[in-house]
């Protein structure tokens, strides 16, 4: 797990965090007073630092923070003029560490550059054979080069957008949704595939060519 510098409800992460169960936790730049809210103490503090409250990184260098028991995290610490952001800093961290999923809290909010740039960062992750999961109380979002089946029991709201990520996306079939597609091609600049609806016990996507975009949303 993820937890980025972006919009965060504490009540909602820390549900999230609850309810799964993770081998490795990191914390890009802000997204350490997350931990330090919540009593944790992530297993990686990462970034340039220059937008995190100050005392709280001190905190976590002097003793890994309130309920640290022993136990302080790894800072790695970079200059602000990098070519990476902190978030994807803190994904290249979890894929060297053997990561096979990944789930990214606080990587939405105002800044759409940012939540852009981190929608770009799920491919990062797709191509090293990485599952990566960008969540917040309204979406989860993946980035897929191969077909998925998703259950309508374990659907994470009650819609499914599908967009290319590619310039087409090919042989793109749908089956188990309200709108159905049989081998069509996907093209950029449409929204063709939004708001889509699981009507049967799963929907079934698989296509030949190119990059999906899955968003599954609820209002």
């Amino acid at each position: 797990m993820i937890v980025s510098g972006g919009c965060l409800e504490d009540s909602f992460a820390a549900a999230y965090v609850k309810s799964h169960s993770f081998g490795l936790m990191i914390a890009a730049d802000s997204g350490m007073g997350f931990f330090e809210r919540n009593g944790w103490v992530p297993d990686y503090i990462v970034g340039d630092f220059d937008s995190v409250k100050p005392g709280v990184l001190q905190r976590f260098s002097d003793s890994g923070g309130a309920e640290a028991k022993g136990k302080k995290p790894v800072i790695l610490q970079f200059q602000p003029e990098k070519d990476e952001t902190d978030t994807e800093i803190a994904i290249r961290t979890a894929i060297e560490h053997g990561c096979g999923a990944i789930h990214l809290l606080g990587a939405t909010g105002t800044r759409v550059d940012h939540m852009l740039g981190n929608i770009h960062l799920l491919g990062m992750a797709m191509e090293q054979g990485v599952e990566c999961f960008m969540v917040d109380p309204k979406n989860r979002v993946r980035m897929v080069q191969h077909g998925l089946v998703l259950k309508k029991e374990e659907q994470y709201g009650d819609y499914i957008s599908l967009l290319p990520f590619t310039p087409e996306v090919t042989g793109l079939t749908l089956r188990g949704m309200k709108y159905p597609l049989d081998r069509a091609v996907m093209k950029c600049y449409h929204s063709l595939g939004v708001s889509n609806e699981i009507v049967g016990a799963q929907a079934e996507i698989s296509f030949q060519e190119g990059v999906l975009l899955v968003m599954e949303s609820k209002d």
